[in-house]
């Protein structure tokens, strides 16, 4: 029986920065390998590589060498234009800071995502809203970023994040700015896109928060994968 590919490969994975005559190790040749509807949640302290792999992953960020595979997509010999397409069609990003735009509404927030990737605007904005309900953010559609509680901030972020159907979410220090409960919310919400619907989610955090719904970790530390892939 043939096996079905991986969603995610990486090999010998590098990202080195090179700031003067200073070489500053962001990753260094790690493997990975992720399964289609996987939880993954990567662990380690700060400057320990986190980012620097959500950011490879996400088609932000460029190999300095090594393989990297999501999705089909060679990223690591992608142009720029193809890694584009990728960041619309693919993933999704959650990030720590929320990164809403102060000027939008929510609703418009949301449906940004689509709109730059030329879904009509009365098929996008009627996605947002079905988003905004599942999110319990359908009484808040006209609010500004400002206006919002964190909690409501990174449930618009994670429903912006879905607009497009990404095959992945990349969830980068999701909770960082949020109190216990609310980012006890946001994990659920999380483990529960991944459980009913099958998104694949990858969860970079240094807490210990999303443990209980991780259905494998690992641990960076340095720039390398220190410890073995884990499972409860």
């Amino acid at each position: 029986m043939k096996m079905k590919p991986k969603l995610i490969q990486a090999h010998q994975l590098s990202r080195i920065y090179h700031l003067g005559d200073t070489q500053v190790v962001g990753l260094e040749r790690i493997d990975l390998a992720v399964d289609e509807g996987e939880l993954l949640v990567i662990k380690g302290d700060s400057g320990s590589g986190k980012s620097t792999l959500l950011s490879l992953l996400a088609g932000l960020d460029t190999p300095s060498s090594g393989a990297l595979m999501v999705a089909g997509h060679d990223l690591a010999r992608s142009s720029a234009a193809s890694l584009t397409l990728f960041r619309r069609q693919v993933v999704g990003m959650v990030f720590q800071a929320f990164n809403l735009l102060p000027t939008l509404n929510v609703l418009e927030n949301i449906c940004l995502p689509a709109l730059l990737a030329r879904t009509p605007f009365a098929a996008a904005r009627d996605k947002a809203r079905r988003l905004a309900e599942r999110f319990h953010l359908a009484r808040r559609l006209a609010h500004r970023p400002h206006q919002l509680s964190g909690g409501e901030m990174q449930r618009t972020a994670i429903a912006r994040a879905l607009i497009n159907d990404p095959a992945i979410i990349l969830a980068d220090e999701p909770t960082g700015n949020l109190d216990s409960e609310n980012g006890g919310n946001v994990i659920s919400l999380l483990a529960a896109l991944n459980r009913d619907l099958g998104t694949t989610i990858l969860i970079a955090t240094h807490s210990t928060i999303a443990d209980t719904v991780a259905l494998r970790q690992i641990h960076l530390r340095d720039g390398r994968i220190k410890e073995a892939p884990w499972a409860p």
